[in-house]
């Protein structure tokens, strides 16, 4: 089977990596539940285990017991795989205090949370490569063990634009509507789309372009990536998932 990968390196493994490699591969075909790989720190660990997710070309989890080293981690592989689906997935509270009650002062404190947009973008973007490509790597802290919802749900509620399709500009609008996204004529943002005639900007909370649909009557004519800034297109596409605003 070829893999879906393209690991960019100017290195090549040497050493003990080849046999390390080898071995990791031959236990995962055989069904193994649990393979360790150990190094110290520098020898190459993350690059070996970069060859081990091409040879095995099936999408991958990296968990990492804090946002420091899953940010490292995340760099690293996108580094070794630029063609690829790379995505990260930590917790986006910066900040978090869970409701408390002080009996000595009768004092009880309401719930408060900061969340980072930028993270929630990546989050957003982890979810959606996995709905619809075979080639991601999701790095993650341990706030990725809590469910979701069910996958089931979450691809039902894609919205699919297909070159060619007939269906009515209206119909594509209620279904942004109903996965959280919002029309917002004058100003591109994260999560809202706007309406020029023909023509529906739909700008994903996971991404930092856009998506152009064009409609001639109720046939779709043309799906494209644009520069929300320039609104140069960058990309024509035969099709695009449209992954809800929110999880």
């Amino acid at each position: 089977m070829s893999s879906p990968y393209k690991l960019v390196s100017p290195y090549r493994p040497t050493g003990d990596q080849p046999t390390a490699i080898a071995t990791l591969l031959d236990g995962l075909r055989q069904g193994d539940r649990r393979l360790t790989l150990e190094g110290v720190t520098g020898s190459g660990k993350t690059f070996t285990m970069a060859n081990v997710i091409a040879g095995h070309a099936r999408p991958a989890l990296v968990i990492s017991h804090n946002k420091t080293l899953a940010a490292q981690l995340f760099s690293e592989l996108k580094a070794f795989f630029p063609h690829n689906a790379v995505e990260y997935f930590v917790s986006y509270y910066d900040y978090y205090q869970p409701e408390a009650y002080i009996p000595q002062t009768d004092t009880f404190i309401e719930k408060d949370a900061s969340i980072n947009e930028e993270i929630e973008r990546y989050r957003l973007a982890a979810t959606n490569a996995l709905l619809g490509r075979e080639d991601v790597i999701i790095v993650a802290s341990v706030s990725c063990i809590y469910g979701l919802g069910s996958p089931e749900d979450y691809r039902e509620m894609l919205v699919e634009v297909r070159t060619g399709d007939r269906v009515a500009r209206e119909t594509v609008l209620e279904r942004l509507v109903a996965v959280q996204y919002e029309r917002n004529d004058y100003e591109p943002a994260p999560g809202v789309f706007r309406v020029r005639g023909d023509l529906v900007d739909i700008f994903p909370s996971y991404r930092q372009d856009g998506v152009r649909v064009e409609w001639f009557g109720d046939e779709i004519t043309g799906v494209h990536r644009f520069d929300p800034t320039s609104g140069r297109v960058t990309e024509t596409l035969s099709h695009a998932l449209i992954s809800p605003a929110k999880h």
